[in-house]
């Protein structure tokens, strides 16, 4: 049996369906993330899993007690919010040991877990500051810590690192799932990053319009997407007709194509399938670049080696597909 189990569940906002039919489990100490646009019930599912919202119909099992008839706080459930939600008039040690009043421990207790938590997030030295003095990425980590001190039997991100720098949200995102593994804590966390997603989850379900569209490990929703949305949305993949795919191959298929940008090779003028750069695009150890040929455009990605290879806009180039990575979605 699963530890967390959601069956079926389904919520409407008066004629507008927010997302229906979903089933998803997550293992204990598994990593799972929820991913989409914008707009595509992800968040709002997080909040019915804390009770936050209600739910139409359908279960939400964990360990085998179904939570929805149950007040959010007797779900013993830990939720990370986009934005912190911290008390502005309680210092860091304050609001990290809020629940734990709540739950009215003894005080020595309450002292003991505070300082563990605050030393597994790294903020021992800022326990006597209040939010208005630390910044944003130390402010996600007294909410993180907040969350973790109440030892919570599952815990919720909804989209954490969305509102910090790019340097800042790489490192609370490592140290994220380092106390996610160190702590064999189940994790469900929302996102429409597909990086974070890739580097963080053991699974992901990608959802869209309300539905899951693809469940399974971050590996094969990379390498095999079921349809073209799920491969528009992970990894720029490009998505051919059958008849382009035919003319790049030499082969025949039955349904669009999607090849992903790093199995197109550049090679000389003369080699493979004659093609002309269009433009390119820096992304830091890759650069991308758009090319047309046969009255096709692709997006190609080469690492970034050098200045000396980088090419020109509007030169010709040669293109080879690793056919081996080509794959049919519906």
């Amino acid at each position: 049996m699963s530890y967390l189990a959601v069956k079926q569940l389904n919520k409407h906002y008066g004629p507008t369906q927010v997302f229906e039919n979903i089933d998803f489990s997550a293992d204990e100490g598994e990593f799972v993330t929820l991913l989409g646009p914008s707009g595509c019930g992800k968040s709002t599912l997080l909040r019915c899993l804390a009770g936050l919202t209600s739910v139409d119909s359908g279960q939400i099992v964990l360990q085998g007690e179904d939570l929805v008839p149950l007040a959010p706080q007797q779900r013993g459930i830990g939720m990370v919010f986009q934005s912190y939600a911290l008390f502005p008039n309680m210092t860091v040690d304050g609001n990290v040991s809020f629940g734990l009043k709540m739950q009215k421990l003894q005080s020595a207790e309450i002292r003991r877990r505070v300082e563990e938590v605050l030393a597994l997030v790294e903020l021992q030295e800022f326990a006597h500051r209040y939010p208005h003095q630390l910044s944003g990425g130390q402010c996600q980590r007294v909410a993180l810590a907040r969350s973790l001190v109440t030892r919570p039997r599952l815990l919720l991100l909804d989209e954490p690192l969305s509102a910090l720098d790019a340097r800042i949200r790489k490192h609370l995102r490592d140290q994220i799932r380092r106390i996610q593994q160190e702590l064999r804590l189940t994790a469900i966390f929302v996102t429409h990053d597909q990086e974070e997603a890739l580097t963080l989850s053991d699974r992901v379900v990608l959802m869209n319009k309300g539905k899951i569209v693809q469940n399974g490990s971050a590996e094969m929703l990379y390498t095999r997407p079921v349809n073209a949305f799920a491969a528009g949305f992970i990894g720029s993949y490009n998505v051919l007709s059958p008849q382009q795919a035919a003319l790049l191959t030499g082969r025949s298929w039955q349904a669009q194509v999607a090849v992903r940008p790093e199995s197109i090779t550049l090679v000389p003028v003369g080699q493979g399938i004659e093609g002309r750069i269009l433009s390119h695009s820096l992304l830091g150890n890759v650069i991308r670049y758009r090319v047309e040929t046969q009255g096709i455009e692709l997006l190609v990605d080469v690492l970034n080696r050098s200045v000396a290879d980088l090419h020109p806009n509007d030169v010709q180039i040669g293109l080879q597909l690793d056919i081996a990575t080509l794959c049919e979605v519906a």
